[in-house]
Order: C-alpha cells, then sequence, then structure tokens
C-alpha cells in the first residue's frame, strides 16, 4: 500500500481507501479524539473509583458533584467529536457509533482507543 502525502503541517495524509479511491484522514483531529477519549475514560474511572467511594464510604459528596460535573463535560465533549469526527477524520459509522457507546462503559474508550490507533497506523 502506497501512502500519498498530502499536507503534513495539516495533519492530513492521504491512502487509498477500499474501493481503490483516495480518501484523506486528518491525523491532527483523530490526535485530539484519541486524547479526549483517554481523558474521559480516566475520569471514568476517577469517577467510580474515587469519588463515589470518598461520598458513600467516608461522605464526602462533594466529590462526586465535582468529579461528575467534570466527567458529564467531558462525555459530552467525546460524543460530539465523535460525531464531527465522522466527517472531519472521516471515521465509519460502525466505528463512531462504537466509540459513542464505549464511552458509557469504564474502560470502553481504551478499547476504542485501540482501533482508532490502527486506523491512524493506516491498518
Amino acid at each position: 500500500m502506497e501512502w500519498v502525502d498530502s499536507s503534513r503541517l495539516a495533519g492530513e495524509v492521504r491512502c487509498p481507501g477500499a474501493a481503490g479511491e483516495v480518501s484523506t484522514i486528518n491525523h491532527t483531529f483523530l490526535k485530539k479524539l484519541r486524547i479526549l477519549g483517554i481523558v474521559e475514560g480516566t475520569s471514568t474511572l476517577i469517577l467510580f473509583g474515587i469519588a463515589m467511594p470518598l461520598k458513600y464510604l467516608a461522605g464526602i459528596p462533594e466529590a462526586v458533584t465535582l468529579v461528575g460535573s467534570v466527567h458529564g463535560g467531558l462525555f459530552v465533549a467525546l460524543v460530539a467529536m465523535f460525531a464531527v469526527g465522522m466527517k472531519r477524520i472521516p471515521l465509519p459509522p460502525r466505528l463512531t457509533a462504537l466509540g459513542i457507546v464505549a464511552a458509557v462503559v469504564p474502560f470502553g474508550p481504551f478499547v476504542v482507543d485501540r482501533r482508532l490507533g490502527r486506523l491512524a497506523a493506516g491498518d
């Protein structure tokens, strides 16, 4: 498979598509999506592993209020980035749906990140 360089400064690489046509992968947007997925997945683990035990075992409900609010904002941003990523990267619809569903499940964003990494590598 031969790669044809596009504007590397813009973070884009042109690569052959499934039907022989050439599609452009926006690597800059893909990298931002992957970073946001890792941050959102980490916020889920902090919420479940630290904030909720602080609330229920130590009687500190403010931990869930704070971490939950941050996590909620990150979740909404991740879902929006997956939706926009369908056009900007472009992401296949199935991978977009998987990314959105995985954002609900602990460790889900880390699993999807592996697939996004393969997409970035051109596999």
